[in-house]
Parts: C-alpha cells; structure tokens; sequence
C-alpha cells in the first residue's frame, strides 16, 4: 500500500486523539458537577475518574490501529503481529462501549431531566459505534487470520 494513504490515516487519527484529550482534559472545567470545583478538586471527582479510566481502553485501541497502519507500511499486513492488533482493537471497542455503558445509570440518575436523555442517547450512540467497530476487526481478524493460515501453508508448499 502507498504511504501517503496510510500516512493520511495516521494524521487523522492523531488529529481524533488529541481533540479528544483535548477534551478529557478542558472541558471538566467548563461544564457539569465539576464546574465550581478547584483544579486539583476536579480531577478527584469520582465520575470523571471514571471517564479517564474509560479512555485506557480508547486510546489503547488507537495505538493499536496506529500499529496496524505501521505493518501495513511495511509490507506485513499478513503477519501474527497485524492479526494481533486487530484482536486488540476488538477488546479495546468492547472494553469502551463497556465502559460507557457502565457510565449511562450514572447521568440518567444524576443528570438533569431535561439534560439527562439527550446525553444517554448520545452514549447509546457511542457505545453501538464501539460495537460495531469490534465487529468490524473481529470480522478482519477471522479473514487476516485465514489469509495468514493460507500464506504459511502455501510458503509450506513450494
């Protein structure tokens, strides 16, 4: 595959990460329960502990794509390694969508009614797009793994 087209990927995903810990680390300033609370107190508050740890996985997963990119660069798209990452992916989208379903009684129970259904729709949202991304890899870690099987039987071959 060319460079450029996965160069390009590379950039968008950086480009996703750092608006996203943008995010995670401006926006608990600005809105919610946290908002009266000092620097240090914010970060202390027990939900948005929970957010920071939901997005181990997230940012994991994208490391993981980012290593994928990298086999595919070098021409080792059927190899373990990139079956590997795409497994990875798998359980990172399925650890997220986890997560943020485990974060959505928490906002319907202390969320503002008229607040409260447009931000569990939106997780709802958030948590089918995970899963369909863990679909996605697991469906091309089942066609990478047979490619890899095939491969090695045929260098078994000649």
């Amino acid at each position: 595959m060319k460079q450029g087209s996965t160069l390009f990927l590379k950039v968008v995903l950086f480009l996703i990460a750092a608006v996203i810990m943008t995010a995670l680390l401006w926006l608990p300033q600005l809105e919610g329960r946290a908002k009266n609370l000092d620097l240090i107190g914010i970060y202390s508050d027990p939900f948005i502990l929970y957010i920071y740890l939901a997005s181990v996985p997230f940012f994991t997963g994208f490391y993981q794509a980012i290593k994928l990119l990298g086999y595919i660069e070098q021409n080792k798209t059927f190899t373990a390694l990139a079956v590997k990452s795409l497994r990875n992916i798998k359980y990172c989208a399925i650890a997220f969508s986890l997560f943020c379903a485990g974060a959505l009684p928490n906002i319907m129970i202390y969320g503002q009614d008229d607040d409260a259904p447009g931000v569990v729709l939106l997780g709802v949202v958030i948590i089918f797009a995970a899963f369909v991304i863990a679909t996605a890899a697991a469906v091309f870690e089942r066609l990478l793994q047979n490619a890899v099987d095939m491969k090695s039987e045929n260098d078994l071959t000649v």
